[in-house]
Order: structure tokens, then C-alpha cells, then sequence
């Protein structure tokens, strides 16, 4: 491990220069005009990887390219394997004019670099190829065969990756996946996340006069669709923050008091909150903190506004038309197609015949939430702590990750959130950002990530939610074992629980006996499931 943190250090100048060239190109999926920026990107990203001595390959889809290199030299192997996801695509740049340098040239600006994409997700997972990267380079044996997935449409809802997903499914047969497309509080306060928002997306359409009308002449005597727009939203919330539609709610339930504690363990106040957004008061629902209405409640957000004139100085009229695009941040439990009919169904009721109303369902994702306990979060979590210098904490973050579900349905398996932005970083923002010492703690932290992940013993057929109950099960009679061996007095002192180690020893009769029960219970609970479970295997 020396060798490859070294590395890492010794080589840090040739990185930012190699990040420069990614993030200088400029692949933006969801306008057609950088449609060969993104072919460009992937090019870069498979020449990089053979680079670095990954086995590539590039799949054509009917959007853009889908690249995968991995470490594996065939299917099978007695080694854990992992899926690290990540894309190229970025998100528009616009409004230019905001930038203070151009977005697709990128500056390093004391411990940032600044440029479309280099948190958003080019730096992150470039943190974690570079990982790889110095095992490979010092020849220090890789724990586990790690294979990327580095795909260019994430930026407009990955419309092609599940197909690919299904028919790929034999060679991205994994133990877990691995991303890092998300963010922690502070570089004080690594973090893994064990929860995400979903999405859920829609647009609404009205039309009235067939074209737009001389205000002085028809005002009053046809309705304003910009006017009924603007009444139909206002249905839409109440003046305390929460959705006034009914059924919105239906299936959220409350934060547990562990998750409200962990919350409560973010640096960031309300204060900050406030003078880093420029905001003269935060606003939100009654009950609970800015950290939790932003990571853990459901929302309804007016992404865009369309109607009537927008140029410079006055022009008197009535539209003929308005629009809104609108999305819906969704905690577990709600499901998008429910959201989706229930706000349909409000609008229809509330839309006056004056205009014609059109709802046209987007893009949309469920929650994802996952266990922050178990073999492979315990390693992503000691892996961060030797990365980062500080004790992680655990967190639910409220972007969407739609992918993420897809890998638990699809491939079966978990996913660590490990993100590396920071709140400051601008994502989908003009100035967008990253940390340097957030990409080389990143590139430390994978490193450890692959020796923690290497030393789990999670096989044997069993996920993690059967390797957890496996090992709770057994735990518990490791425990009942050494309640047998105590003599009757301490079963009574202790109830139900082990005794001591002192009282099993002191029992000339079952001296043996209790030596063996106090190895057991001084044995972590996981690894003594795991010697058991082999030893069944074995017998």
C-alpha cells in the first residue's frame, strides 16, 4: 500500500494535467450541435484506459457510446468484483456570461479547478481510475477486479443504459457497485451516502386565443393563460411549504431518530447556509431542519417559466400560450407514477375551460435507500477515515442517482455512494468546481477502498442483507453457547446476555469449556459467522 499512495503523490501534476484535457472537451449530451464531443470524450476515455492497462471496450448505442474497462482477464475468478459507475456527459454551460472563465477551459484557481464537469463527474471518477491505476503501475496485487462503467447520457436520464444493463448482465456479474457522482459536507466530514431523493419530472401546456391578442382590445374578454398558469401553481403549495395536492404524501414516513441524529452531525448551519446561497431567509417546512427538508422530505420545484413577451421594453398583449417545466424530489415510498397521476389529476380539477391544458409526464426515478451497516459498508467507511483523517458520517443526499436503483433491480446488488464535491462546488451551475485535495483524498480513499473491499468475506451466494442476517444469527448462538457454559449465578446476574470472561474461567469443571465460549464472544460476530459458514461449506 506504501507503493501506491506514493504513486499517487509522486504523479499529482500529470493527473491535473490529464483531468485539464477531459474536462476541456466539451460533452454536453443534452444539446445535439456537441454530439461529436461526446463521441470525442469516449475516444479519450478508452485511449486513457489502455493507458493505464485496463482491458476496453466501447458499446455502441442508439444514444452515445457506453465505455467499460476492467482489471478481469475472463469471466469467474475466486477474487470480489466491482462495478465503478460514472459518465462523461456534463450539463450546458449556459448562461456563459456568468462564468468567470470559460467553462471548457480549464483554470486551476488555488485548490480548485474550475470548468464544466470537473466535479460533475469527470473529477470523481477520474479519482478512482487513478486509484487503479497505482496498483496496476507499482505492481501492487489488486485485491479485487474492478470493472468501470462510464456511459454518456446521465445528464438526460440514461435512456440507453438499462437495455445495456440487461444484456450485459453476465459480465457485470459484481459483488456491489461503487460511485462517486454525489457529495459530502466538508473536507472535515467525509461521508457515505446511504440514501438519495427521487426524481419525477413533468411539463404542463396551456393554450387560449390562437395567437397572441392586442391587450387593449381583447384584455378582459379572454382568459390570460399565463395568468391561469400562475393560479394553477399557486394550488400547487401551501404558504408553510408542503404540497397541497392530495395523495402527494401517501407513503413517506417519518425520519427515524437515528437518521435525525445523524443529520444533526452536519457542519453546516443554517447561517452559512444562508450567506453562501445569498438568500436573505431560508424557507421550508414547519418541524424539520434545513438539512433534512433538503435531503429526506419530498418537494415540488418550478424549474422553468414560459410566456408572453421577454424581450427588452413593453409589448401589450394576451398570450396564446404558457408553460412549465416542474420537478418532484421523492423520499421512499413514493412512487413516480403515483406522483405523477395524483398532480395530473389536481391540475385537471383545478383548470378553468377558458384554456386547454396538456400534462406531459418526464423523466423520472424512484429513492433509493440501503443498510449503512454491513461487510461493505464498514469498508467504504474505514476506508474514508484512513483517506480523509477523519471520522465519516452517514447521510442522505437529496440529488437523484435514477441509475442506482436500476443496478439494484438489475444486477442485484448495493451500491456505495462515496461522493467527493463539495457544497461550493457550483455543480450544474455557471463556475463549477473541484476540490484538489478532494480528488487526491478521493484517490487515497479508492485505494483503501479496494483493500477493505478485498478482505470481506461476502461471498458464497449470499448478498448482504442475507450475509447480515446470517450473521446475526450465528452471532446470537455464539452468545447463547457461552450463556450454557456460565454457572447459574451469572446467568442471573447477566439475564440473557454473555457472561463474563472471568466467571466462565473461574469454573474448575467447565475450565475448558468456558476458554472456548470467551474465544467465540471475544471474536467479531462477523468474522465468527464467516469461519462457521466455511466450515459448513467445507463439511
Amino acid at each position: 500500500m506504501k507503493e501506491v499512495l506514493a504513486y499517487l503523490k509522486c504523479h499529482c501534476a500529470r493527473f491535473l494535467e490529464e483531468l485539464c484535457e477531459f474536462v476541456a472537451i466539451p460533452s454536453v449530451s443534452a444539446q445535439p450541435q456537441h454530439r461529436a464531443d461526446l463521441k470525442r470524450a469516449s475516444d479519450w476515455l478508452v485511449q486513457h484506459c489502455r493507458g493505464i492497462g485496463l482491458k476496453v471496450k466501447r458499446h455502441p448505442t442508439p444514444g452515445n457510446p457506453v465505455v467499460t474497462a476492467t482489471t478481469r482477464k475472463g469471466r469467474g475468478g475466486d477474487r470480489p468484483h466491482y462495478l465503478v459507475y460514472g459518465h462523461y456527459d456534463v450539463q450546458p454551460a449556459d448562461p456563459f456570461e456568468l462564468w468567470k472563465t470559460p467553462p471548457f477551459e480549464p483554470v486551476v484557481v488555488g485548490d480548485s479547478l474550475f470548468g464544466r464537469g470537473a466535479s460533475d463527474n469527470k473529477g470523481q471518477h477520474f479519482a478512482h481510475l487513478k486509484a487503479v491505476e497505482a496498483y496496476l503501475a507499482t505492481g501492487t496485487p489488486l485485491p479485487c477486479d474492478v470493472t468501470f462503467l462510464l456511459e454518456g447520457e446521465e445528464e438526460v436520464g440514461s435512456e440507453h443504459l438499462v437495455p445495456f444493463l440487461r444484456s450485459e448482465r453476465e459480465d457485470l456479474a459484481v459483488d456491489g457497485v461503487v460511485i462517486s457522482d454525489n457529495g459530502m459536507p466538508s473536507l472535515k466530514h467525509p461521508a457515505l451516502t446511504y440514501g438519495l431523493r427521487g426524481v419525477v419530472a413533468f411539463e404542463v401546456h396551456l393554450t387560449g386565443p390562437n395567437r397572441d391578442l392586442h391587450s387593449g382590445i381583447y384584455g378582459g374578454a379572454v382568459d390570460n393563460p399565463a395568468m391561469v398558469l400562475s393560479q394553477l401553481l399557486g394550488s400547487l403549495r401551501r404558504a408553510d411549504g408542503t404540497i397541497a395536492v392530495p395523495g402527494f404524501y401517501d407513503g413517506v414516513e417519518p425520519l427515524a431518530k437515528f437518521e435525525r441524529q445523524q443529520m444533526a452531525r452536519y457542519p453546516e448551519s443554517d447561517a452559512s447556509l444562508r450567506r453562501q446561497l445569498g438568500v436573505r431567509e431560508l424557507f421550508g417546512e414547519r418541524g424539520f431542519s434545513s438539512v433534512e427538508r433538503r435531503a429526506a422530505r419530498p418537494t415540488l420545484e418550478i424549474n422553468g417559466l414560459t410566456s408572453g413577451y421577454q424581450g427588452e421594453g413593453s409589448k401589450t398583449i394576451v398570450p396564446g400560450q404558457a408553460s412549465v417545466k416542474v420537478t418532484c424530489r421523492l423520499v421512499p415510498h413514493q412512487k413516480p407514477k403515483h406522483v405523477l397521476r395524483v398532480i395530473k389529476q389536481h391540475l385537471q380539477a383545478k383548470c378553468p375551460k377558458s384554456v386547454k391544458m396538456v400534462f406531459e409526464p418526464g423523466h423520472a426515478g424512484e429513492s433509493y435507500m440501503t443498510s449503512p451497516e454491513g461487510p461493505q459498508a464498514g469498508a467504504a467507511l474505514r476506508a474514508l477515515e484512513q483517506a480523509f483523517g477523519r471520522k465519516p458520517i452517514l447521510m442522505r443526499e437529496g440529488g437523484a442517482i435514477p441509475i442506482v436503483t436500476e443496478f439494484k433491480q438489475i444486477l442485484k446488488v448495493n451500491t456505495l455512494l462515496l461522493g467527493l464535491g463539495l457544497p461550493d462546488d457550483n455543480v450544474h451551475s455557471p463556475n463549477e468546481k473541484v476540490s484538489l485535495t478532494a480528488l487526491q483524498k478521493g484517490m487515497a480513499m479508492g485505494a483503501y477502498l479496494w483493500r477493505e473491499l478485498g478482505a470481506l468475506w461476502v461471498g458464497f451466494g449470499f448478498d448482504e442483507c442475507a450475509f447480515r442476517s446470517l450473521k446475526w444469527v450465528l452471532g446470537s448462538a455464539s452468545s447463547f453457547l457461552s450463556l450454557l457454559v456460565a454457572r447459574p449465578q451469572s446467568r442471573l446476574r447477566h439475564g440473557f446476555g454473555p457472561p463474563r470472561q472471568r466467571d466462565l474461567l473461574k469454573h474448575p469443571r467447565r475450565k475448558y469449556l468456558g476458554r472456548v465460549a470467551v474465544h467465540f464472544c471475544s471474536l467479531n460476530r462477523m468474522w465468527f459467522a464467516v469461519l462457521l459458514l466455511w466450515l459448513g461449506l467445507c463439511l
